[in-house]
């Protein structure tokens, strides 16, 4: 979950290592710190905290140097202090070490170290890695080859880097296992590393990607690849297409705001060209290689995710079974591979992800590949090591999301699970090609009904702030709007830390009732669908028990007001496209009861984006 970037060229290595940091610091901000190397010298910076305070530490210097290392940190092993902050060094300051991941068997090799005379200042796994390269400088080494040494000795998931007066003007990045993602940039005379894209974008577009057992030795002129073994790599260079402007608020006070509002564009952008008008069918690019006779006999179909990827792949299933009539199941990614999964012959596997990177995501793909099965992924970074894994790719096309709260990629991915519902639909003719065309001529309007939606920010506003100080919340949904009612107790526990659950409305008899009183506002998704009078049956059973009833609802519901006691309205459209459209309003709510307690809102306590670390 750490942020990642290195410089290695003729400029001021700072300034660039910083505007890189600023740009991932929603990957971690528990602290953070740098390393620049100058002529042989290291020079060593770091603040607990946010990002501003190393600012704050580096303006009382004079750093400088042509290659360094920065990291900003989300904290796994020990407490969020300076002390612990990256980067680590090496007891006589020569060499630096930033690393995104776990150490697994730190303690083990830490022990000979110590009784060797090592001393160590921290309470990280990462300190470990240093001392070791330490060792093997001293025996000689180039800093690439205490690198190899070093790296087949470590376990678990990492993305390491080093820097050291060892071996001036030189960069060495490692990636051991599928967690944490390793992006090399490369410049004119110069070159750059990075955990992320969007720390690149400033600099370059064109960027290969390490794969687990591979090391990259980064200097001015050149970059190599490797393996661990020390057989070399020839990479292919990757042009990244996004909009630097993409990474910057443009006037939102927030970057999650900003992402809700562009919410219209980029469920555009994922529906472009992927209705063939000659045939009316929906294609997808080049990366789904699924052939249409394999389509027709998928037996069945596992999706694995975490967090909000999981509540888009519960909609997934609702539209998969619904239009392609294939048995689908929904496993916590982190819990997939304890289990003992069952995976029949020809099943599909399918992992849902914005970054590609999130580690539990990876092994469930891991594990499942192990079993047989066949790897679809629908992710958002181009690139990323979901992708790589995969057999198929459907790419989100949400662009750069840097709010770690999800927005916009989890209505392109409700949307794409839509485009692929209907793909598999067609293919295995279960659905009138009349009513594939309607369903997907709805699609194309949801941008249109998105704006519409922010077009009520206002009223959704005034209404946060008259809840904001509620500590519990209920959400009520059913069908499709079920995994809807889960997302939107999601966003508002992560961003207001407030105790919020979501639940499907026909439990409440089995327990929930127990909860209801004047004091817990009531959220109920209630929209004119074919569950609609069994939620109107739910609202009138919160009101018999004084609950609060806020009420999500058509704008063409006229029965609704006499029985909730707010309404949040949007517009209609088909009832398995609903949930892009339903959660917005609830993503909005969100915002504004966090925003109005004061709270960090891109950067909600405790979370990181990408959790690339079990």
């Amino acid at each position: 979950m750490c942020g990642i970037v290195g410089y290695v060229g003729p400029r001021d290595a700072l300034p660039i290592l910083m505007g890189g940091l600023r740009r991932l610091e929603y990957r971690g901000y528990d602290s953070a710190g740098v390393a620049l190397e100058h002529d042989g010298v290291l020079e060593v910076h770091r603040a607990e905290g946010k990002l501003d305070n190393l600012v704050t530490v580096l303006s009382a210097t004079t750093a400088r140097g042509h290659a360094g290392l920065g990291h900003t940190r989300w904290a796994t092993h020990g407490r969020p202090t300076e002390q612990n902050a990256h980067p680590h060094v090496d007891c006589d300051r020569v060499t630096a070490v930033i690393h995104n991941g776990i150490i697994e068997n730190f303690e083990e090799l830490k022990s000979p170290l110590v009784a060797a005379g090592h001393v160590f200042t921290s309470e990280t796994d990462t300190e470990v890695v240093v001392h070791l390269i330490e060792d093997a400088l001293a025996g000689g080494l180039s800093l690439e080859d205490a690198a190899r040494a070093v790296l087949p000795r470590l376990e678990g998931a990492a993305a390491i880097a080093f820097v050291s007066g060892r071996d001036p003007g030189t960069i060495v990045a490692a990636r051991i296992s599928n967690a944490g993602g390793v992006i090399v940039g490369y410049g004119e005379g110069e070159n750059f590393l990075a955990s992320d894209i969007p720390a690149l974008l400033e600099h370059t577009r064109t960027v290969a990607y390490l794969e687990p057992g591979e090391l990259a030795v980064i200097t001015a002129a050149a970059v190599r690849f490797l393996r661990f073994d020390g057989s070399a790599i020839d990479k292919v260079r990757t042009t990244i297409t996004w909009d630097p402007v993409a990474a910057a608020k443009s006037g939102y006070k927030h970057f999650m705001l900003k992402e809700i509002f562009e919410q219209p564009r980029t469920i555009s952008d994922t529906l472009l060209g992927r209705v063939q008008r000659s045939s009316g069918l929906v294609v997808f690019d080049q990366d789904l290689r699924l052939s249409d006779d394999q389509a027709r006999a998928l037996p069945r179909i596992t999706f694995v995710a975490c967090g909000t990827a999981y509540y888009a792949a519960l909609v997934g299933k609702y539209l998969v079974e619904r239009l392609a009539r294939i048995p689908c199941d929904v496993e916590i990614a982190s819990e997939y591979r304890y289990r003992d999964p069952v995976v029949v012959p020809g099943q599909l596997v399918i992992s849902v992800t914005q970054s590609g990177e999130t580690v539990d995501t990876l092994a469930a793909m891991e594990e499942a590949r192990k079993r047989g099965a066949r790897l679809l992924t629908f992710v958002n970074v181009v690139g990323s090591q979901a992708s790589r894994m995969a057999d198929d790719v459907i790419h989100l096309h949400a662009g750069p999301e840097i709010s770690v709260a999800s927005t916009k990629a989890y209505t392109a991915m409700v949307v794409d699970l839509y485009l692929f519902a209907v793909y598999l639909a067609q293919r295995r003719e279960t659905i009138a090609p009349a009513d594939a065309a309607k369903l997907l001529a709805e699609a194309f309007h949801l941008p249109t009904l998105m704006d519409a939606v922010l077009g009520e920010e206002l009223k959704v506003k005034a209404l946060a702030y008259r809840y904001h100080e509620a500590r519990d919340f209920l959400f009520l949904g059913r069908g499709a709007n079920y995994p809807t009612a889960l997302e939107g107790a999601h966003k508002l526990k992560e961003l207001s830390y407030s105790h919020a659950e979501g639940t499907a409305a026909g439990e409440m008899k089995h327990g929930i009732n127990a909860l209801i009183d004047e004091h817990l506002p009531v959220v109920a998704i209630a929209l004119r669908d074919s569950t609609y009078k069994k939620m109107l049956s739910t609202i009138q059973e919160v009101r018999a028990r004084a609950g609060v009833v806020i009420a999500l609802a058509n704008d063409d519901d006229l029965e609704i007001a006499g029985k909730a006691d707010e309404v949040i309205r949007i517009p209609r459209t088909n009832e398995l496209l609903a949930p892009a459209l339903a959660v917005v309003p609830l993503q909005l709510f969100a915002y504004h009861v966090s925003d109005r307690r004061g709270n960090d809102v891109d950067q909600p306590r405790n979370l990181a984006k990408s959790v690339t670390v079990e």
